[in-house]
């Protein structure tokens, strides 16, 4: 189902469940874009009311299948002004799929500075103002964060440069040892997460069993079999964890993809500096 929150309610925050209804077969990037293109003006202002910011899991997060717990963000970029998504890693793609939610889709925006806190577990969800939590750092604010809802949690924050809506904020996103290490970095979809007045959004998922596929059998040979594969290939057996994503630097630059000076180019000259090799 879809979790709609109205930060510019009348009475202040106002929380819907929804079907998925047309979005259903969705996930991820294809649902955060396919929100965003139907439901968003694309003349409207990147911080303003009318915009939205779509949070997204994978339709396999939540599950046991290898390589499923990225989740994407979608907006119109305060940046570019077009449509945008930016995707991290993390827990709380895992989390929030088992809560039963294909997304979470921040609407309007407050009417006055007042910042939030979004705390969603098999209860429910609770939003509640916390202006105790401004200015904080993303580490700063989940170490408060967990002196309140404890450390079996997962947290979706933004830190001073997306309160004060930076076109390059990012989203973070919390990694197993409860760090807000991942990030959404690209088209300032931190910046919207600020201008709805939404710090960060807190994620229990206790008491949630995993996912489960119709076909257990079926399904748990087909991860096998794309677990092999991932283990044999060069880049995700051998590059990725040695490297990183850095890995891919040369290889997307010799594609001619790298973006350069706002993808005006898509060939940097400088590239061989900053690959893999010469970052370790």
């Amino acid at each position: 189902k879809i979790l709609r929150i109205d930060m510019g309610a009348e009475d202040g925050p106002k929380v819907t469940e929804e079907p998925l209804g047309d979005y259903a077969g969705l996930g991820g990037r294809a649902l955060t874009s396919s929100i965003i293109s139907r439901e968003v003006d694309p003349l409207c202002h990147p911080l303003g009311a009318d915009n939205k910011l779509v949070i997204a899991p994978g339709l396999l997060s939540g599950t046991t299948a290898a390589m499923s717990g990225r989740i994407s963000v979608g907006c119109k970029s305060p940046l570019t002004g077009t449509i945008k998504e930016a995707n991290a890693g993390g827990q709380p793609s895992q989390v929030l799929a088992r809560l039963g939610y294909a997304a979470i889709v921040l609407e309007g925006r407050p009417k006055d500075d007042t910042l939030y806190k979004v705390f969603i577990n098999k209860d429910g969800v609770k939003i509640t103002p916390d202006n105790s939590l401004k200015m904080l750092g993303n580490y700063d604010l989940v170490e408060k964060v967990k002196e309140e809802y404890g450390d079996k949690i997962a947290c979706i924050s933004i830190g001073p440069a997306g309160e004060m809506k930076m076109s390059g904020a990012s989203v973070a996103f919390t990694d197993m040892e409860l760090r807000p290490t991942r990030h959404a970095g690209r088209g300032g979809v931190g910046a919207v997460m600020g201008a709805k007045g939404v710090k960060v959004i807190v994620l229990d998922d206790t008491g949630m069993k995993m996912r489960s596929p119709k076909d257990p059998e079926k399904f748990k040979e087909a991860n096998r079999v794309w677990i092999e594969g991932l283990r044999k290939h060069p880049v995700t057996g051998e590059g990725l964890p040695a490297y990183g994503t850095n890995v891919l630097t040369n290889v997307i630059n010799e594609a001619g993809a790298y973006p350069t000076k706002n993808f005006m180019l898509g060939r940097f000259e400088g590239c061989s500096k900053i690959s893999e090799g010469r970052i370790l």
